[in-house]
């Protein structure tokens, strides 16, 4: 009799298990369906390469092109995975290596809480605070530096009233931050102590022990975590749409208002007031899929296995 319940619940199991997987590729096969049913018109009307290199924006003429928003979003996203990740794995060396045990859990915590804060809430601080700040005073900062640069410094030239692809990128660099670093620390509390205690038996400083023994063993799941971060900051909407301005161009400065698939969805979504101008934001969404997808799928079995090796 026992024998028979071990069986029916090893059956039931498996066959939940297996309906759990076949739910999710349901799911995002019925996802991308939607989304290519709904943007088939804007697909036939504009085609694919036409569509992403078009510049113009303009719902009245009916004439819509997808480069700036995917400009934006590409950008954008990039800029906040090169300010957030190196900080992120700074915190995580101090927190698991560096601070004292009575900080490590008091600062852990509030990594995590910065983590669950709704990303209307970034949006808001950037908008309100940060976005005055970087007009008063990052700007004249950046234009006396950066903006001095050959080649680059017309990147940083400009004034602007504070919102615009850089501010947003900070933002959403800060959003991203926290979730890096606790995925970042997790990963260097799995080395194991015996690994690192040897270093230092045979003479390798704290700086010998984390270059050589400690983020070579956590790599795998730094990278994970950096993957997850990017397909997060790629996807971001509310936060953005606050402090990027909306502007459906290709700015010529960083600190020039532009637009993301994301903001634009979010800002003409509820004023689509003709067929190509909704098959329209539906293709933009339908290239969004497309790009996360490809992120995480680059990421994890392209990239992660060339580390693994």
């Amino acid at each position: 009799m026992e024998y028979r319940r071990d069986r029916l619940a090893d059956w039931l199991f498996g066959n939940v298990a297996f309906v759990s997987v076949i739910l999710v590729v349901l799911i995002l096969f019925a996802l991308f369906i939607v989304l290519y049913s709904e943007s088939r018109l804007s697909i036939e009307t504009f085609g694919v390469w036409k569509f992403i290199k078009s510049t113009v924006w303009n719902p009245p003429m009916n004439k819509f092109g997808g480069a700036p928003a995917i400009f934006g979003s590409v950008v954008s996203t990039v800029i906040s995975i090169i300010i957030a990740v190196p900080v992120a794995i700074g915190i995580a060396i101090f927190l698991t290596e560096i601070a004292p045990h009575y900080l490590r859990t008091p600062v852990g915590v509030a990594i995590e809480l910065l983590a669950a804060i709704p990303s209307i809430i970034y949006g808001m601080w950037g908008l309100f605070f940060f976005a005055p700040f970087m007009r008063d005073k990052l700007q004249p900062i950046i234009h006396a530096t950066l903006g001095k640069i050959p080649v680059i410094g017309s990147w940083f030239s400009g004034y602007t009233p504070g919102i615009g692809l850089l501010t947003a990128s900070i933002v959403l660099s800060i959003m991203i931050l926290p979730f890096t670093a606790a995925i970042s620390r997790d990963s260097f509390k799995m080395v194991p102590d015996i690994l690192k205690e040897s270093a230092y038996a045979l003479g390798a400083t704290k700086w010998d022990v984390m270059k050589d023994v400690v983020i070579p063993y956590a790599k795998l799941g730094v990278i994970g975590g950096v993957i997850l971060s990017l397909g997060r900051a790629l996807g971001e909407t509310m936060a953005v749409t606050f402090v990027m301005g909306n502007q459906p161009v290709i700015p010529k400065s960083l600190l020039e208002p532009a637009t993301s698939i994301t903001v634009t969805l979010a800002n003409e979504f509820t004023e689509a007031d003709t067929d190509l101008y909704l098959s329209s934001l539906f293709y933009l969404a339908l290239i969004l899929f497309v790009m996360s997808f490809l992120v995480i799928f680059i990421g994890k079995f392209v990239f992660l296995k060339k580390v693994e090796r």
